[in-house]
């Protein structure tokens, strides 16, 4: 489903080099939840936007569902990110003007399709049929993030990627959020990757992957892990790996 190899990626600022991943191999062959953890300047965020194709690697190569969306044009990784992929953000990335239903339409209606009723139906499943009507500044940071889902879902999509996803949100929120994506996951089979720092939220997956300056440490699997259990093990990852 998703291959990362030898995956490079440096920033610029004046004249300064920043690496950001160096040389960064990841495999991920079925359906499921997936945390990548690492702390402030790993490089996890960096990776997620490669692999949902919103940024180029410097070298490497990224599969994605059997197609190398490392070497798309600017048109076909708009296409892709449109059809084949969900991407959910922390800021929710909302049109303040539109409603909550014509938010969720919004990947249609650019596409130049009706898809109203598919709209309404998501907007149904995650509790918000009597919200619709209603614009992001009257909803709270629970809501707009479960619209900020469901628009990601318009598509039906068999891979969504989360960028923090609850870093704007409380703890109820935020758990109602992680407990969300699995059940995505588990019940549509779809893979789901989230970036996280929490341990409270990768708790919720089914496997983390660690990077660290830029590296891929290693992974584990969370069955039977709280948060404190996940957080012993991605310590014991990044100081022996």
């Amino acid at each position: 489903m998703i291959q990362c190899s030898a995956v490079y990626k440096s920033y610029f600022l004046e004249t300064r080099e920043i690496p950001a991943l160096r040389g960064v191999d990841l495999e991920i062959n079925t359906h499921g939840f997936y945390a990548i953890m690492g702390h402030s300047g790993s490089g996890k965020s960096t990776l997620l936007h490669l692999l949902a194709s919103l940024d180029r690697p410097d070298s490497g190569t990224i599969t994605i569902a059997g197609k190398r969306v490392d070497t798309y044009t600017d048109k076909q990784a708009t296409e892709f990110r449109r059809r084949e992929i969900g991407i959910v953000f922390q800021q929710f990335n909302l049109i303040p003007t539109l409603t909550a239903l014509e938010n969720v339409e919004l990947p249609a209606l650019l596409a130049s399709e009706d898809r109203r009723k598919k709209a309404m139906e998501l907007l149904e499943q995650f509790g918000l049929s009597d919200r619709a009507s209603h614009r992001p500044d009257s909803l709270s940071g629970g809501e707009q993030q479960r619209v900020a889902i469901a628009r990601a879902l318009l598509f039906s999509p068999p891979v969504l990627f989360a960028d923090e996803p609850t870093g704007n949100l409380d703890s109820a929120n935020s758990n109602r959020l992680w407990k969300l994506l699995a059940e995505l996951a588990r019940e549509k089979q779809m893979t789901v990757v989230m970036v996280t720092h929490e341990p409270a939220a990768a708790a919720y997956t089914d496997e983390v992957f660690v990077l660290a300056d830029g590296r891929f440490k290693s992974s584990f699997r969370t069955e039977n892990l709280d948060a404190s259990g996940v957080a012993a093990r991605y310590q014991e990852c990044v100081r022996t790996a």
